[in-house]
């Protein structure tokens, strides 16, 4: 026995990390998983919910450390979405331990709905498939205005001319203009509230945060798909990382489950893009949907 968990015990919570991470990595979702999976060995929804948050810290921090291309030249934007993350983290984290344990017990059911509802709805999905779309129509454009040029260059030079420049020159890919994201000047009012929100949201429950931040940042026309995706991770990180450090101070994390979780994020978290390569992505997300409304059925009626 380990602080009260037995050698078996410990290993299915390093199962259960390994899931999340996977789940998280694929569909956003890792607290489906890691959260139910302490509640299950007995621990309160409160310590295990505080717990799950200091679990997957290792799954933001590697995100953003892979993200750093996508980051590259947003520095202030960066920061800004680091600071409001750690703030809305601290508010989320206290809300969480200050309130009444029955007011969480009460609200998981609904938080874990609503985070299955997200990710059945797929705002991720049809961010990606938009970026997609946008970058093959800027990149007919492209060609289209290069051999347009190319044309009329043909006109002005002889046959001669243009066959020799055509042995002796290596022709240039396609490439379209790199998409950049908008200066911060020109956000909307409602982006603050909305990134504070998920913030705030991230520190108290999480499940589903990240695709809420990409929500908020798309409506807003912040950037490309690829540089808001890294954006959104920023926010979630820093949430994440305050709201356990006052979990830590506050004597909240089952530090047994939360170490193991944590092992099993990054394994899950390392193993998942080769994985989810040979799994279509709608099976992966109807099975996290299923989960999380059996998850809430169950619950609610524990609850209700």
């Amino acid at each position: 026995m380990i602080a009260g968990f037995s050698i078996t015990s410990l290993l299915l919570i390093l199962l259960a990390g390994i899931g999340a991470g996977f789940v998280g990595y694929a569909v956003d979702a890792s607290s489906l998983v890691s959260y139910p999976a302490l509640l299950a060995f007995g621990i309160p929804p409160v310590l295990a919910n505080a717990s799950n948050t200091v679990g997957v810290v290792g799954t933001g921090i590697g995100g953003v450390m892979g993200a750093r291309k996508e980051l590259k030249g947003q520095a202030v934007r960066s920061i800004t979405y680091v600071v409001i993350g750690a703030f809305g983290g601290v508010a989320g984290a206290f809300l969480l331990l200050k309130l009444d344990p029955s007011v969480f017990e009460f609200a998981a059911p609904v938080l874990i709905l609503l985070s299955s509802l997200i990710i059945a709805i797929n705002p991720r999905g049809r961010m990606q498939a938009k970026q997609a779309a946008a970058d093959a129509t800027a990149q007919l454009k492209h060609i289209e205005a290069t051999e347009a040029t190319e044309a009329t260059e043909a006109t002005e030079a002889t046959e001669a001319t243009e066959a020799a420049k055509r042995a002796t020159t290596p022709t240039a890919p396609h490439r379209p203009p790199e998409q950049l994201v908008q200066p911060m000047s020109q956000d909307s009012w409602w982006v603050w509230l909305g990134v504070a929100a998920v913030a705030i949201y991230s520190g108290y429950f999480g499940a589903g945060a990240g695709t809420l931040a990409l929500a908020v940042l798309d409506a807003a026309k912040i950037g490309p798909f690829h540089k808001i995706n890294a954006l959104k991770t920023l926010i979630g990180t820093g949430a994440n990382i305050s709201a356990s450090v006052v979990f830590i101070i506050q004597g909240a994390v089952d530090w047994p489950a939360a170490i193991m979780l944590c092992i099993g994020c990054f394994i899950g978290g390392y193993i998942a893009p080769s994985i989810t390569r040979k799994i279509p992505a709608n099976i992966m997300r109807a099975a996290a949907v299923i989960a999380g409304i059996i998850l809430t059925i169950d619950l609610g009626l524990k609850t209700y």
